[in-house]
């Protein structure tokens, strides 16, 4: 192929430029970001997932719940999240310096878990995010929404008495006679870590700049 060297030397900058650009540029612009400390409160912010809730998300990332939920509330302006009550301020980078592999996500067949812990009303405690596991049945919905996940429980026989964790069920979601059906490690870390997700601490750059002041802020330049 005729200037077959320098095409490919071409291509080869094309590429470096490329990587250089979005992924060292990127690096060097988000890597350093360090939690926001808060004198008022004398801790910094976000603070590090808890022992259990850690663990819950290794297991949030096992089941791939990432393609179906997402965690990241946009910016006004450019989808109703606020509205919907998934979160008070949208998303930013800041948000995701403890996490080694944030679960973004990019579909939502599910509603948004940013800010799961910090609804108000809270649409869940521990007891009914187990029962949504094993059931699929979203408590407000009445019906099964959810993909089950039996297989993040154990059927056990009760020897004594009853497994102070096991769900309590009547009809056809009832365990045979002197049976129960309680949580694992992995189904109670889960539940752990979804509530956990709380991000309603409000750093100054998840902060909208009104839209004017950015127009006065464009007439000085």
């Amino acid at each position: 192929m005729k200037n077959g060297p320098l095409f490919f030397l071409g291509l080869f900058a094309a590429l470096t430029l490329s990587f250089g650009g979005i992924v060292l540029g990127s690096h060097a612009q988000l890597g350093a970001l360090a939690p926001y400390y808060d004198d008022g409160e004398s801790k910094a912010f976000p603070e590090r997932l808890s022992g259990i809730a850690a663990r819950g998300q290794l297991v949030y990332r096992e089941l791939g719940c990432a393609a179906c939920h997402t965690q990241q509330v946009r910016r006004p302006g450019f989808g109703a999240d606020q509205a919907r009550g998934w979160g008070e301020r949208q998303s930013v980078a800041r948000d995701y310096i403890h996490q080694a592999a944030p679960q973004l996500g990019a579909m939502r067949i599910g509603p948004d878990l940013t800010n799961l812990a910090g609804r108000k009303p809270s649409p869940f405690d521990a007891e009914e995010l187990t029962h949504l596991l094993y059931t699929g049945v979203v408590p407000a919905a009445k019906v099964a929404t959810h993909p089950q996940s039996p297989f993040l429980f154990d059927d056990v026989l009760i020897v004594g008495e009853k497994p102070s964790a096991a769900l309590q069920f009547t009809g056809k979601l009832a365990p045979k006679a002197g049976h129960a059906i309680v949580p694992t490690a992995r189904a109670q870390a889960l539940v752990a870590y979804l509530l956990s997700l709380n991000t309603v601490y409000d750093y100054p750059e998840a902060r909208p700049v009104p839209v004017a002041a950015a127009k006065k802020e464009g007439e000085h330049k």
